[in-house]
């Protein structure tokens, strides 16, 4: 397999803006693009590879090498990579452990990691609570339409990563654009949603005792890491020649957030996902870009 680039699939989710299409050069007939899964292999969506017929489900099952031996301890292909456009505020919502998940929902839990590309003045991210709360304390709170009041918002700027465990109550706010590395997971227990209607005209649907199980109820406490088991990333200034390995351990995938680079002999540009296949050796990028850069 050579390197190439990834063919995302696309969610139109009701808080979602027009960014991924008119700055990152997404084509896709949906209005709003809330999310772009650049690497993914789910049921609720599986990436593909411009170039092949095989899409990322089929390399994990059946070119295992491809992906890299550190991905043989997972029965299910362990992380995914999208690109996010928050126009406006997402749901409060918590993810499960996998202890949780896979006994109660069939699926891995969700722990993620958030690359801040773009922040519009004031916007910023909830991630846990201000201080140590109560379950009683907590149900009331969400009964009451008050989650907010104990939130602990963080305002951003473009560069910082964000770490959020599973178990984290947590809400991505309006006017923020991520690079969001997380687990292979679409679970999520919304607990608050600002009184907002689906497509259908109703109200979205709460998980509330769910959520409220798997939540963790002590104060926020930042949380610097930029890997865990599921997946490395690091943030990569791009400026001439750099060279890279991917080796038999594992792929190496770069999303390009700004700039254009050339990779044996292709020019790739702002918004594209490039896969570089295990096992594929020293290989060199040549440009000006902001990347990351992701591995099992």
């Amino acid at each position: 397999m050579k390197i190439t680039k990834t063919i995302p699939v696309f969610k139109d989710y009701i808080w979602g803006g027009t960014k991924l299409k008119s700055e990152f050069g997404k084509v896709t007939d949906l209005d709003p693009v809330a999310e772009s899964w650049e690497l993914a292999a789910h049921k609720d969506g599986t990436s593909g590879f411009a170039g092949e017929s095989f899409d990322l489900a089929a390399l994990f099952n059946e070119h295992r090498e491809l992906i890299g031996t550190n991905a043989d301890k997972f029965e299910r292909f362990p992380m995914m990579i999208k690109l996010i456009d928050a126009k406006n505020n997402l749901s409060v919502q918590v993810h499960p452990s996998d202890e949780y998940a896979l006994k109660n929902e069939n699926s891995y839990g969700k722990t993620e990691m958030w690359y801040v590309v773009e922040a519009e003045e004031g916007a910023g991210l909830y991630i846990g609570f201000d201080r140590d709360v109560t379950e009683a304390e907590f149900r009331t709170l969400i009964a009451e339409n008050r989650l907010q009041e104990v939130l602990h918002f963080i305002p951003v700027k473009p560069g910082e990563w964000h770490f959020i465990e599973a178990g984290t109550v947590h809400a991505i706010g309006k006017g923020v654009v991520i690079a969001e590395v997380q687990q292979n997971s679409n679970l999520t227990y919304r607990l608050y949603d600002y009184g907002r209607v689906g497509a259908d005209g109703k109200p979205r649907e709460l998980h509330v005792e769910k959520g409220v199980k798997v939540s963790k109820l002590t104060a926020y406490a930042p949380d610097k890491r930029t890997s865990c088991e599921y997946f490395s990333c690091e943030s990569v200034a791009l400026q001439g020649e750099k060279t890279f390995v991917a080796g038999k351990e594992s792929f190496v995938a770069f999303v390009i957030l700004d700039g254009t680079f050339t990779v044996e002999g292709v020019r790739y540009a702002k918004g594209d996902t490039v896969f570089v296949p295990a096992g594929y050796g020293a290989f060199t990028l040549s440009g000006e870009a902001k990347l990351v850069s992701v591995r099992i």
